[in-house]
């Protein structure tokens, strides 16, 4: 059977290829520092299940260390320059993102083949985990046809690869700690904690007003983790599950699924979300640090609102 750790097996053979050329990258000071960070990332994919609790535990601090001490630094890979990249660009045209529309495609019609056809009746895949595979089938079928179509040398796409986990840096992994850091305060108890201050201060039956609470509650605490998985697993304990699922018999599937959105519009308005606000100002090199977030602000209160609303008369 085909489980999800093939999938992480794929991201962790990815990030030690990364970790190997930062070492060999004489050009970068910190290239030893680039280095332990992706190796230690590969390895929390590779072997992350046999490590233990403890020594995973003591890995997420060596990258924090890595990180905060300020131990990496953009490399210099051997890839094609802007100019050449601008070259390429105008020869293809938006022909250039037919790759990329490849990734989606295989993971949508193998999802939906998989859950539909026979096919999933033959147990190859592991349940509940078909897109994530699906999606990584994806990603190597639009490597092969890039490689057929503009075929680049051998090394070309971990060089680029590397050139733009470089540029992001530590930021690239935020999502997962802090995805993680939500699930440690969910089992922690802040769920209860918040979920009892709730009921003391929401009238019983007041459906709009408990809605209000867990979308503001999914927002803010997004916007101080920085991001909406780390957010849900707090809110949903505290709020959706035990108040507008359990008592007020609310749909599930739309309060999970609109309610990731209502984060995702604190993730609009925050610094803390740094590989969506603040490493893409940096790549633009704007001169407001925060000039991202200022754009989106517009967008997310009225998509809050919205999304609020359709909560309400889809979910009741």
């Amino acid at each position: 059977m085909i489980t999800i750790q093939w999938a992480y097996s794929l991201a962790g053979l990815m990030f030690g290829a990364f970790a190997i050329l930062s070492a060999l990258d004489r050009a970068n000071r910190k290239r030893f520092g680039n280095a332990a960070f992706w190796g230690l990332m590969a390895l929390s994919l590779l072997a992350g299940s046999w490590l233990g609790d403890f020594v995973n535990g003591l890995l997420v601090l060596a990258l924090a260390a890595i990180a905060g001490f300020g131990l990496m630094g953009r490399g210099v890979p051997a890839t094609t320059s802007e100019g050449e990249r601008l070259t390429l660009a105008h020869q293809l045209g938006n022909r250039l993102f037919l790759p990329a529309l490849i990734i989606p495609a295989v993971a949508l019609a193998g999802t939906l083949a998989y859950k539909y056809t026979p096919l999933g009746a033959q147990g190859w895949i592991e349940p509940q985990r078909e897109t994530y595979l699906f999606l990584c089938l994806g990603a190597l079928a639009a490597l092969a046809v890039l490689f057929a179509w503009l075929k680049p040398p051998a090394a070309a796409p971990l060089q680029e690869g590397r050139r733009l986990i470089d540029a992001i840096g530590w930021a690239a992994v935020l999502p997962q700690m802090l995805a993680a850091l939500g699930v440690v305060f969910a089992a922690a108890g802040v769920g209860d904690v918040i979920g009892g201050a709730a009921r003391a201060v929401i009238p019983e039956g007041n459906v709009f007003l408990t809605l209000l609470v867990f979308a503001l509650g999914m927002v803010l605490f997004t916007m101080i983790m920085g991001n909406a998985f780390a957010a849900f697993p707090v809110m949903a304990a505290a709020i959706a599950v035990p108040l507008l699922i359990q008592a007020d018999h609310g749909n599930p599937a739309v309060i999970g699924a609109i309610g990731m959105l209502v984060g995702f519009c604190g993730t609009l308005m925050t610094p803390m979300a740094a590989n969506f606000n603040v490493v893409p100002a940096a790549l633009l090199e704007l001169k407001d640090r925060n000039g991202v977030i200022k754009a989106q602000v517009g967008t997310a209160l009225p998509l809050l609102a919205v999304n609020i609303l359709l909560i309400y008369f889809l979910a009741f």
